[in-house]
This record gives C-alpha cells, sequence and structure tokens, in this order.
C-alpha cells in the first residue's frame, strides 16, 4: 500500500521515539558515529590534508594536516611533476610547523608547511609526513602570475550531517566542473553546539574528500565556527585556525578569520560577520581594512564572503550593522560578487537600472546541508531569485570580460544564474532564460519541528525503516 508523505512522517515520528540509546546519542552529534565508537581519533596516518592559498598562490602553497603526537618532526616532500613516477628521486623536503590540540578524540598534532619559490601555472607533487608513515602522492597546480580564465566553486552552509548528505553536493559539484580551481566555504561548515566536535570536523573533511587536498579552499567562519563559554562569550573552535592556518593578511586581532588572497585576477576577500555583529568596533575595524584592501587592488575581479547576509532571506533575521559599516564600502568600489551563508535558503539580490547596468555587488546566500530554513515576506517580494528546501552548489566561471554564475540544485538541475559583462567600470547582469519556478518547502506545517524551518535536519538521525517510501 502506497503511504502517504503525512502517514510516512508519522511513522518516521513513531520510529524515532523507539530509537536506542546510541542513535539518540547520534542524532546530537549530527554525525554518523554512535558515541560509545571511536572514528576520527588521530593516528600515525596524516589525515584532513588541505591545501590553503597564500599571498603569492602562483609562487607559494600552504598545506595542513593532522597526526597524533608520535610526530616529532613534522616534514613534507614536494617535486615536479611528471608523467611517470620517477619525480619520487628529484622531491626536496621542506620542514613543518605544529601546535597541539585536545578535542574530545584526544590530543592531536596540527602541521603546516609552505612551498615557496614555485613556478607559476606549474603542476606540483607533495606529500606530507605521518609518524613513521607518509600520505599518498597529491598534485596542485600553481596559479598564473597574471589573469587566466578559471573556475570556483561556492557553498553555503554544510553545518550538520556533512558525511550523510553533505558529501554527495561536494561530489556533485566536482563531476560538473572538475577542473576548477577553488572551492569557497561561506561559513558554518559544522555545527559545534552539542556532542562530538570533532567528529563533526572529521565528517566534514571526509565529505569533501581529495579535493580538498588538490584544490585551494578559501573559507570564512560562521556563528557554528564559536562556542559560548560560561561567561557567554564567543571564542573560535581551536580546530579553525589550526586546519585552515595560512593567510594572515588582516587586521589584528582578526588575522585567523580576516585575509584576502589574489588568484588569477581575482581577489578573494574573507570577512568575520560573527566578530562584527558580537562587537561594533570589530564591525567598524573590519570596514577600514577592508577600504585599504579595495583601495589598492589590481584584480580584474573582486569577490568578498562572510556568513551573515547583508539582506537576510529567512524568516526573522536581520543584519543592520552589517548594511550601515559594510555596504557602503563594497558599493563604493564595485564588488562584484558577495557569497554569504547563516539563512538555510537559497537568495540573490542586486541593484540594477532598467538596461540591466549593475549598482553595487550582487549578493548571494546559499545553502548546502540538509537544515532548511523558510523565507520572509520581505525577502519573497525584494529577492531576485529565492528557493526553500532546496541543497545547491554554485559554479563561477571568470574570464577577462566575463563572469557567469550558475545555482545548481544537487541533482544537477540549474536553479539560477547571470552573466556580468565588464567594459572598464561598467558592468551590465543578464539572467538566464527558462529557470524553473520558485521551490518552496513542502513539508506540512503539522510536521515542522520548529514553525520558521522546513525541515530542522535532526529528522535525519532517525533508525532506518524496515521497508522502501
Amino acid at each position: 500500500m502506497k503511504l502517504t508523505l503525512f502517514s510516512c512522517a508519522m511513522l518516521l515520528v513513531s520510529t524515532s521515539l523507539l530509537a536506542t540509546t546510541e542513535m539518540g546519542a547520534q542524532a546530537k552529534h549530527y554525525t554518523m558515529v554512535p558515541e560509545q565508537l571511536s572514528r576520527y581519533q588521530a593516528s600515525v596516518f596524516p589525515d584532513r590534508i588541505i591545501l590553503i592559498p597564500t599571498t603569492q598562490p602562483a609562487h607559494s602553497q600552504t598545506v595542513n594536516w593532522r597526526t597524533n603526537t608520535g610526530l616529532l618532526k613534522p616534514e613534507a616532500e614536494i617535486a615536479l611533476a611528471q608523467s611517470g613516477p620517477g619525480f619520487v628521486w628529484q622531491s626536496s623536503r621542506v620542514a613543518a610547523t605544529s601546535q597541539s590540540i585536545q578535542t574530545e578524540n584526544g590530543l592531536a598534532l596540527q602541521h603546516s608547511v609552505t612551498f615557496s619559490d614555485l613556478k607559476a601555472d606549474t603542476q606540483y607533487v607533495y606529500r606530507v609526513k605521518g609518524a613513521g608513515t607518509w600520505s599518498e602522492w597529491l598534485q596542485f597546480r600553481t596559479a598564473t602570475a597574471g589573469f587566466a580564465p578559471f573556475s570556483f566553486i561556492y557553498f553555503g552552509d554544510a553545518q550538520n550531517h556533512n558525511k550523510s548528505q553533505v558529501s554527495r553536493v561536494m561530489r556533485e559539484a566536482l563531476l560538473t566542473r572538475p577542473r576548477a580551481k577553488l572551492m569557497l566555504h561561506a561559513g558554518d561548515l559544522v555545527s559545534s553546539r552539542e556532542g562530538n566536535h570533532d567528529n563533526e570536523w572529521g565528517e566534514w573533511f571526509d565529505a569533501l574528500g581529495w579535493a580538498g587536498a588538490m584544490l585551494n579552499q578559501f573559507i570564512t567562519p560562521g556563528n557554528h565556527e564559536y562556542v559560548e563559554d560560561e561567561q557567554e562569550q564567543h571564542h573560535l573552535v581551536p580546530q579553525f585556525a589550526a586546519q585552515f592556518n595560512g593567510l594572515r593578511n588582516g587586521p589584528a586581532p582578526l588575522q585567523e578569520t580576516v585575509y584576502y588572497t589574489d588568484y588569477q585576477g581575482v581577489r578573494f576577500i574573507s570577512l568575520n560577520s560573527m566578530a562584527a555583529l558580537q562587537d561594533e568596533a570589530m564591525a567598524k575595524l573590519q570596514a577600514q581594512w577592508l577600504k585599504q584592501v579595495l583601495g589598492n587592488n589590481p584584480a580584474r575581479w573582486t569577490v568578498v564572503t562572510y556568513h551573515h547576509p547583508m539582506f537576510s532571506v529567512s524568516q526573522g533575521r536581520d543584519n543592520p550593522l552589517l548594511r550601515q559599516h559594510w555596504q557602503p564600502v563594497l558599493d563604493q568600489f564595485s564588488v562584484d560578487l558577495v557569497l554569504q551563508g547563516h539563512d538555510h535558503t537559497y537568495g540573490r539580490v542586486s541593484q540594477q537600472a532598467s538596461n540591466g547596468q549593475l549598482s553595487g555587488a550582487v549578493y548571494i546566500v546559499s545553502v548546502a546541508g540538509p537544515k532548511m530554513y523558510l523565507s520572509s515576506d520581505t525577502s519573497r517580494q525584494h529577492m531576485q531569485r529565492l528557493a526553500e528546501d532546496t541543497q545547491l552548489f554554485q559554479l563561477i566561471d571568470i574570464t577577462e570580460n566575463e563572469l557567469k554564475y550558475q545555482a545548481l540544485t544537487v541533482t544537477g538541475e540549474l536553479y539560477d544564474g547571470f552573466v556580468i559583462q565588464k567594459q572598464g567600470k561598467q558592468r551590465t547582469l543578464k539572467e538566464a532564460a527558462n529557470l524553473p519556478a520558485t521551490r518552496l518547502c513542502g513539508t506540512p506545517t503539522e510536521l515542522r519541528v520548529r514553525a520558521n524551518r522546513c525541515w530542522n535536519s535532526t529528522e535525519f538521525n532517525l533508525p532506518a525503516l524496515p521497508f522502501n517510501l
């Protein structure tokens, strides 16, 4: 007998009441790791290997990784890539630095190395050392010294169920744009609220897979990269600064989260909206720094990322401090794209004349993970494109005079798209034709865990059912 959505949902709720203790702990953690099991403890084998861009990505590259405490002399090896295996005899060894991190998974060491004096637009192979072991050989290509066309991928919030539900989004993005040069993450990579936070980081790296070690990752923090202490003060989780250690060209005391890099004619800038909203002085400090970075900007295109939206999409959310201190700077210097997260919906808004002339930036909010919120009445009126209940990834293709943007659902459907054409200082925006109808939440109101959410994401840790829905 075919079950309705309502009856299936009721059965899910009933089944959840019978969940085992282990499943309850698992739901609390937003991971696939039951509480009594170990899955992501550091070992002698290198893991969480990740490429971080430097200020000169044509000539240097930072790599971070993790081991247990047995690695006393962290090192990496690098060589020019060859078509055969003989490069191993021509590799050079580079010393790395280490710092210790204590988490629920025990004491671990985070290592960091920067390869320097590299040739532009050149492919290299590298590997990193473990405690008596080595990683596999991985490879990357340095950026060109000047402008060159390239593609990058942008993800909104992952946050929950990274291994279970976000992995397919990241994989589909890479299958769709396999030669992308960079992946941009707009905050809330993990939840960091309850349970084993380090397991959440382990699953985020699992979802990212080998791409993290072979494509540059440009990452900004979200509010879920912060935890609150007993004095209600918010602190950046230790994994963030250690795992993504690299660019430190922002203003003190925000150098772990505020930075920029120039990659093949695009200036990528990360701001810390969490710090800005917690302390107006930090909003002003970043605005002053942003003026300097944009006022001396040789790049053809400019992309800014931070977590909390300039123009909120979801119900009950608004960030006027950002509009007060940051938007005038972004508009003054004609930033092209502002890529955000936080609202667990999709939204795009920009200001443009009837002839398509673009004034200011194009502001975009997106979501990759399974937590889904509802859009506000205001956003439905003012957003040029909007979606609920939709996991997305975004592809951005850059040429000298054209920026092509596409937002695709995890099933491969083009949901939003536009092209910015640039001639001198003049920019025009043309939307893609034949876009699908606006996607709204279809979950019945009585089944929603919270009134303002389509999915809370805790629903997805229920035990497996004995039949196919």
